[in-house]
C-alpha cells in the first residue's frame, strides 16, 4: 500500500529530459493524469505518449491550464512561457527533485544516489542487485538500463532507489533511509560558489540521513572523508585503498570487464566478475555492495545481481564491434570521467588506436574546468572536438571549441581536428578510420546521435561490399 499524492494532474515542462521522463513515467504507472512539453520529439517522448500522457511540441502557456502542479527542472528558465502562465495563474511550481522527494515518501525506504561521476551505474547496480534479492525496488535513473529497457520502473516492494541530481542542490528535498556519495569535484559551477560550497551541500545531504539509516561513501575520494567528519550517522566506506570498510582487492581487466576480490572489514567475501569495464565500474560496484550488505543481503545474492548487470545505455555502450571497427559511445563530458573512460577504452583494447570525437558541454563547465580538459585525452591517439553544446547557456566571450582544441593541441601535442558542426563528423570520420581503429563518442549533448549515425554508416558501406 502506498499514500497517493493528493495533485491528480502534474505537468512537467521539459518533459523530454531523462530526469523528468523517470518520474513522469512512474506517476502514469500509478494512475495520475500526465502532461507536458518539450521543444523536440524523441523516442522517450514515444514512450511517454503509449503510456498516456499528454504531451505537446513547444512551450506555450496554456499547456499548463487544469494542471495541479507544473515540475520543472534546473534546465527550465524560469522566464519559460509555462512558468510564468503558472505563476500568473497560481499553480504550485515545483523542482523535479521535490516531487523525486514526494515519491519516496510512498515507499517504507528510500536510496538515493548522488556524486559528481557514476551516479546512474551506481543507481542502476544497486537496482540489479535489489532486483536479485526479489525485493521489486522502485528505480528512477538518469539513463536506459539495459536489463529494463528505460530508466523508470514502479515496484511493489518496499524500496524506492534513485539517482539524486546536486548540480542546483536540490537534492536536499531528499530524506533517504541510505544516502550513497561516489565522490566530489569541482562541477557545476554556474551554481555552486566553489569546490567547499560543493562539500558543504553533499555534506548537508549526507545528514538527512535519519539515525537508523546509513551513509555509504567512496573512501578513495579525499574531498568525501573531510565530508565524513561532520556525519554523525552510520558510515560506511568503500574504495580500492587500504582502511576502506568494503574494499576490493586483486583487481583484473578481462575484455569488457573485470574480476576482483572483495573484503568487509578485512575479511574476504568473494570474488565477482562484471560484464562492464573500468576501473569506475569496479568502484561503483562497491557501492551497491555496501548497500546490500547494509541490508543484510546474502554474498551471493549480492554477487548474482551484479554479474547479471549488463549496463546503461551511453555508459560504455558498444554501438559496433567488428574485426575492422569498434564503436564506443559514452556520456563522459567532464575531464574525470573522459579520463576513466579512456583508460577502460585502452585496457580493453591493447594495442589499437583510440579515435576520440568530443563536445563541449556548456560554457560555464568549459571555462573552468579548461585547465583539466588539456591532460584527460592523454590515452586518445586522435581527437575530433567541436563546438560547445549550449544546453540552456548563453555563450561565454572568448570560451569556444576552438579555443579549447588550442588550448589541449599546444598542452597535449596528439592531433586534435576541430569540427565546429557535430553533424559533419560521420563523413569526416569514416574518410580517416583504418582497420582496427576504435571509435569514442564522447559527450551529453549530440554525440549519441552522432554515434548512432557513425554506426549506420559502417552497416551501409559493409552492405554496398557485399553485393560487389
Amino acid at each position: 500500500m502506498y499514500r497517493k499524492i493528493r495533485k491528480h494532474h502534474i505537468h512537467f515542462v521539459g518533459i523530454g529530459g531523462i530526469g523528468m521522463s523517470a518520474i513522469a513515467s512512474v506517476l502514469l504507472e500509478l494512475g495520475y493524469k500526465v502532461s507536458g512539453s518539450d521543444i523536440r520529439h524523441s523516442s522517450t517522448i514515444q514512450r511517454l505518449v503509449k503510456l498516456g500522457a499528454h504531451i505537446s511540441i513547444g512551450h506555450k502557456p496554456e499547456n499548463v491550464h487544469g494542471a495541479d502542479v507544473v515540475v520543472t527542472s534546473s534546465a527550465v528558465s524560469k522566464q519559460n512561457p509555462e512558468v510564468l502562465e503558472a505563476m500568473r495563474v497560481q499553480i504550485p511550481i515545483i523542482p523535479r527533485a521535490q516531487m523525486l522527494a514526494e515519491l519516496m515518501r510512498l515507499k517504507r525506504f528510500g536510496v538515493a544516489v548522488s556524486g559528481t561521476h557514476g551516479k546512474t551505474s551506481t543507481t542502476s547496480m544497486i537496482g540489479a542487485v535489489l532486483e536479485a534479492a526479489n525485493i521489486d525496488p522502485t528505480l528512477i535513473i538518469g539513463g536506459q538500463v539495459k536489463s529494463l529497457g528505460t530508466n523508470a520502473r514502479w515496484g511493489r516492494g518496499e524500496f524506492l532507489v534513485a539517482e539524486a541530481d546536486e548540480s542546483d542542490g536540490s537534492f536536499l528535498y531528499l530524506t533517504p533511509s541510505i544516502a550513497v556519495v561516489t565522490n566530489i569535484e569541482e562541477e557545476h559551477l554556474d551554481y555552486y560558489k566553489d569546490l567547499e560550497h560543493i562539500k558543504q551541500t553533499f555534506t548537508n545531504f549526507l545528514k538527512k540521513v535519519p539515525f537508523y539509516g546509513a551513509a555509504i561513501i567512496c573512501g578513495d575520494d579525499p574531498n568525501l572523508l573531510e565530508c565524513a567528519k561532520f556525519i554523525k550517522k552510520r558510515t560506511i566506506t568503500y574504495g580500492v585503498s587500504e582502511g576502506n570498510y568494503i574494499q576490493a582487492k586483486n583487481i583484473q581487466y578481462k575484455g569488457y570487464g573485470s574480476s576482483f576480490e572483495v573484503w568487509k572489514d578485512n575479511e574476504f567475501l568473494g570474488d565477482i566478475t562484471l560484464k562492464v569495464p573500468g576501473l569506475h565500474n569496479v568502484r561503483n560496484s562497491l557501492a551497491a555492495i555496501g548497500v546490500g550488505l547494509e541490508l543484510e543481503l546474502p554474498f551471493e545474492v549480492i554477487r548474482s545481481g551484479l554479474e547479471r548487470y549488463r549496463g546503461v545505455g551511453r555508459r560504455f555502450e558498444i554501438l559496433l564491434d567488428t574485426e575492422e571497427l569498434t564503436l564506443v559511445d559514452d556520456y563522459a563530458h567532464h575531464p574525470t570521467e573522459i579520463q576513466a573512460t579512456l583508460k577502460a577504452a585502452r585496457a580493453c583494447f591493447p594495442g589499437r588506436r583510440l579515435v576520440v570525437l568530443f563536445e563541449p558541454h556548456r560554457y560555464s563547465r568549459t571555462l573552468a574546468l579548461m585547465d583539466a580538459f588539456q591532460t584527460c585525452f592523454d590515452e586518445a591517439d586522435r581527437l575530433y572536438l567541436t563546438e560547445i553544446y549550449p544546453a540552456s547557456e548563453k555563450p561565454i566571450v572568448g570560451i569556444t571549441g576552438r579555443r579549447l582544441a588550442s588550448t589541449i593541441q599546444q598542452k597535449w601535442g596528439g592531433e586534435v581536428q576541430f569540427v565546429q558542426d557535430p553533424f559533419l563528423l560521420p563523413e569526416k570520420v569514416m574518410e580517416d578510420i583504418k582497420p582496427g581503429d576504435v571509435i569514442l563518442t564522447l559527450g551529453a549533448g549530440n554525440m549519441g546521435k552522432i554515434g548512432k549515425t557513425i554506426a549506420e554508416l559502417v552497416n551501409e558501406q559493409k552492405a554496398i561490399k557485399a553485393t560487389i
